[in-house]
């Protein structure tokens, strides 16, 4: 029993009183013994009463005690077997030892002790790994999960292997409903309807649109989207996250429906898709669909991008960017890169990593652009490779123009506040030469030919990117041609655009447009010399051999595919891969081609083309690289044989998606 209730007068003051009576009774008596006789008789008495009363106290908090434990005891099982939660016990083996009736309800079973937490609660998770630094919070885990149609939230106590279960279904049901009405926008964009409908008379077109938007219209209704008519080409998009995930299942089939639709145009129409989700402001949502609006575009178009918090996904992209005859947008960026020439005080002009042709031309191009108006200017050129030395021995014999080559710490040191730096054949700041120079320039102008990903200099202060074109060099080229009134190359800088274009279209083989060769008609006229292309691009005996070594290792998959992995612990330059993936597309019933390699700096390299019929850009970017729908790359660290095996599973993941060709 405890002291307070023994104690219950806190101390010894019951003893002090009767002490003290004591001394009353001797006092009492010293004057008169007769009073103090008596008064020693009632002292007695009163002390043998209340003794008794302690002794029967005692005895009846002993029952009670007694009788209060038997209660508890006998209630016990009945209550934590009624409790409106559950409990579980598991044994070492993790099956059921026991469990209260909350849990009989949970499965619908009257027992389910002895089976196996395995097939009860898959989703339960495993004793965690001891963390010595964090000990204690290891030994408990929650889990939620569903049993029927209910959802359960499991605390797990590890070490005591004790369960406890908690019906969330109203909490769970609730939270399902916020996530599946939060708002989703988008905007649908007829992206080349002045080239599909050149030609048209008003009637034609207008009933082209109609048709266009009947489709919509249907498409929009059978996933609940609202659609609103903006413009002849622009529509906007009301929709819940519940509809998003529905569209993002059918991998937005209007793409598919809209272009085989006008497939006997001339130019088939396509759509363009940008679609924001994620934040409450519907402001911020506006700013973020126009965003992937502008993200879908920037690849192409015939494409939706999804932007979903920190999500960006892409559906679609099977087609090639359609060419826009009109050169408009160039005289446009013409104009406004001459006026930000004239306002700095130098231009440095930067490609991307492992220079190729494209962008030697392209840099020497925009180099010039900026001699023309006294403006000084330099390339930043570090790294050589074989594909550029015959050319860059050319332009060595040049003195003037070999002196504009600067290195990437000079090009730094000379940097200002008031200095232009020109990014040409790429718009990823991590893939250019010196990524400082990005970081450090206050404006920046970007030239490029590649689809966009979703890597991208936001803050360019220029941008000209067209999926269309066939190299950076051919955009340059028509920026020269605008940028003032007497254009003056060399033909050894004309040749080097040539070369630029030459290089990237296969010799004119592989995505051209009219306006390529318009812009090498050009070069030619002012002096390109085509049979120093031909000597430039001239093929090494040894390299030709080593390419043909590569290639008896390939093999055919999906019917079409031709993959080539090269032998283990053979490292081989990203260049002669991406060679090996051209020849190799050039093979009987070949349609796309793969190439996997160690590459000298350790990572491993694969290399994709394509001829048209399948978009290799989507495959290296869920592989983490990007590109062209004809021309893509990642980068890989790991083994070749772990890279082959992932390029499998994407390839598999896209034909059971979507199918890998057209």
């Amino acid at each position: 029993m405890p002291n307070l209730l023994q104690k219950r007068w806190h101390g010894y003051q019951t003893v002090w009183v009767f002490a003290l009576q004591l001394l009353l009774v001797i006092f009492i008596s010293y004057y008169n013994w007769v009073l103090g006789l008596i008064s020693l008789c009632l002292v007695c008495g009163l002390t043998y009463v209340m003794l008794r009363a302690e002794r029967r106290f005692r005895k009846e908090l002993v029952r009670y005690v007694t009788d209060l434990t038997y209660r508890i005891k006998r209630v016990e099982g009945e209550a934590v077997s009624r409790l409106p939660f559950g409990i579980m016990l598991y044994s070492e083996e993790r099956t059921v030892e026991w469990h209260n009736r909350f849990v009989n309800k949970m499965f619908g079973q009257d027992s389910v002790v002895g089976q196996p937490l395995s097939e009860l609660l898959p989703a339960l998770p495993p004793y965690p790994a001891r963390d010595k630094k964090d000990a204690a919070a290891n030994t408990i885990s929650t889990v939620e999960t569903a049993v029927a149609d209910r959802h359960y939230e499991l605390t797990v106590l590890h070490d005591e292997r004790l369960i406890y279960v908690h019906d969330i279904t109203e909490f769970a049901v609730l939270r399902d409903r916020y996530e599946d009405e939060r708002a989703a926008l988008g905007i649908v964009m007829l992206d080349n309807l002045d080239e599909a409908t050149q030609g048209m008379d008003d009637q034609q077109r207008t009933a082209l649109i109609a048709r266009v938007a009947t489709a919509l219209t249907e498409w929009a209704k059978q996933y609940r989207v609202y659609l609103r008519r903006l413009s002849s080409e622009r529509y906007l998009m009301m929709l819940n996250q519940k509809s998003l995930n529905e569209l993002e299942q059918s991998r937005f089939v209007i793409l598919d429906e809209v272009r085989e639709m006008t497939a006997d145009l001339k130019v088939p129409m396509t759509l363009s898709i940008g679609l924001a989700f994620g934040t409450e402001r519907f402001s911020e949502l506006g700013e973020l669909a126009q965003s992937s609006l502008d993200m879908a575009l920037g690849r192409g178009g015939d494409q939706a991008a999804v932007k979903a918090g920190q999500r960006l996904s892409f559906y679609g992209g099977k087609s090639g960017a359609i060419e826009k005859r009109t050169r408009v947008r160039a005289r446009v960026i013409a104009h406004a890169l001459r006026d930000l020439m004239q306002e700095s005080d130098r231009v440095i002009i930067m490609g991307h990593r492992m220079p190729d042709l494209d962008v030697i031309g392209a840099s020497i191009g925009v180099l010039k652009a900026a001699d023309m108006f006294q403006v000084e200017a330099h390339i930043v050129l570090d790294d050589k490779n074989p594909g550029i030395d015959r050319l860059m021995e050319r332009i060595e014999k040049e003195e003037p123009l070999r002196r504009r080559f600067i290195t990437s710490e000079h090009a730094l040191d000379l940097m200002t506040e008031h200095t232009l730096l020109i990014v040409v054949d790429t718009h990823k700041a991590s893939m250019t030469m010196e990524p400082k120079l990005v970081e450090e320039a206050s404006r920046v102008v970007v030239v490029d030919h590649h689809r966009r990903g979703e890597e991208f200099i936001n803050d360019a202060v220029l941008v000209y990117l067209e999926p269309y074109a066939s190299s950076a060099s051919e955009l340059v080229t028509e920026l020269i041609q605008y940028i003032h009134e007497k254009v003056e190359l060399s033909p050894l800088e004309a040749t080097t655009l040539l070369a630029g274009i030459t290089v990237d279209t296969k010799h004119f083989a592989l995505h051209t447009g009219s306006r390529t060769f318009e812009a090498a008609a050009f070069l030619r006229r002012i002096g390109a010399d085509s049979v120093m292309v031909q000597r430039v691009l001239k093929e090494d005996l040894q390299e030709y051999i080593a390419k043909a070594d590569i290639i008896k290792h390939a093999r055919m998959i999906h019917n079409h595919i031709a993959l080539a992995v090269t032998e283990p612990n053979r490292k081989i330059p990203q260049l002669l891969i991406a060679q090996v993936a051209d020849t190799l597309l050039n093979m009987t019933n070949v349609l796309a081609s793969f190439v996997i390699s160690e590459r000298p700096d350790g990572l491993i390299g694969i290399s994709a083309r394509s001829l048209g019929n399948m978009n290799v850009q989507i495959v290296m970017e869920r592989l983490g690289g990007g590109g062209h729908l004809t021309n893509a790359a990642v980068q890989l660290e790991g083994t070749q044989a772990e890279a082959e095996r992932r390029l499998l599973e994407v390839l598999d993941e896209i034909e059971k998606e979507e199918g890998l060709f057209e």
